[in-house]
């Protein structure tokens, strides 16, 4: 497995299992089947309604917990100060944890704007020793900033959606720049039209190779985090057998140039769902 160094000197798996959309009854057995296969990166949510499938998952495998590297996040209606440290230790108590490896505040929800003060909270419980790195997800360029300007700690990560269609190759740069690691959520396009593509097809064929496993090497070779999700059990392999085999610097272009910026999930300064 690869791994990455977040700003603060902590190892993270660059490729990772999430559990968005995964609902109670199938989270425990796929997040289960992901350790045996071999991730070591778990990432859930508050507003997923699974962390507490995920903690038994992660309480029934042989891995040492110091191995595992689990995410979650804040949800919208949890944002604030002292709303964001009561939702944390729900998340923990759901999950069974004594810590967390990282924590990420969800959205930021512009138009309540208190995704500031939410962010500080996670200050906190990082130097309080629950939480080992914290970051966000969704962030512009603009909210970043604001968090530069006004925080202490400067995000680990910003997991946005991201996929050949949305390259999201401006807000990688800025965050590139100021030490900031990009993680994809969506990253094969929730098997979006990406995956029929004629580019991706035949890069796919070229290499006896499924999309799916191609668009995954695609942003390991980018150092972007991936956390692609599924439910089934072959998949699940078939997306974590990507280390042998290398795509050429003319693919690399070839699936870069893809990039059309389209989304399958909402803008995230018009997303202010709480």
């Amino acid at each position: 497995m690869n791994t990455v160094k977040l700003h603060d000197k902590i190892d993270i798996p660059q490729l990772g299992f999430g559990v968005f959309q995964v609902e109670e009854k199938d989270a425990e057995p796929a997040v289960s089947k992901a350790i045996e296969t071999g991730y070591r990166s778990i990432d859930t949510a508050a507003i997923y309604g699974n962390e507490q499938q995920v903690g038994e998952a992660i309480a029934k495998s042989n891995v040492p917990r110091e191995e595992l590297f689990i995410t979650t996040k804040v949800w919208n209606t949890d944002q604030g100060y002292d709303k964001t440290l009561n939702a944390f230790d729900e998340s923990l108590k759901k999950l069974g944890l004594d810590y967390v490896d990282m924590y990420l505040v969800h959205w930021p929800t512009p138009e309540y704007d208190d995704y500031v003060e939410t962010y500080k909270a996670l200050e906190k419980l990082q130097k309080d020793g629950r939480v080992k790195a914290i970051g966000v997800c969704n962030f512009n360029i603009e909210h970043l900033q604001r968090l530069l300007d006004e925080c202490d700690v400067k995000p680990a990560v910003n997991q946005v959606e991201c996929h050949p269609y949305l390259a999201q190759n401006e807000l990688k740069e800025f965050c590139h720049e100021n030490g900031i690691l990009l993680e994809a959520w969506a990253p094969i396009m929730q098997g979006g039209d990406v995956l029929t593509d004629d580019v991706i097809q035949s890069i796919a064929r070229e290499h006896n190779k499924s999309s799916a496993q191609v668009i995954i090497r695609w942003h390991l070779q980018n150092g972007t985090i991936v956390i692609p999700k599924s439910i089934t059990p072959s998949r699940i392999e078939e997306n974590f057998d990507v280390f042998d085999f290398t795509l050429s610097d003319e693919e690399m272009n070839n699936i870069n140039e893809l990039d059309r910026g389209e989304r399958k999930g909402p803008e995230p300064s018009e997303m202010n769902v709480r």
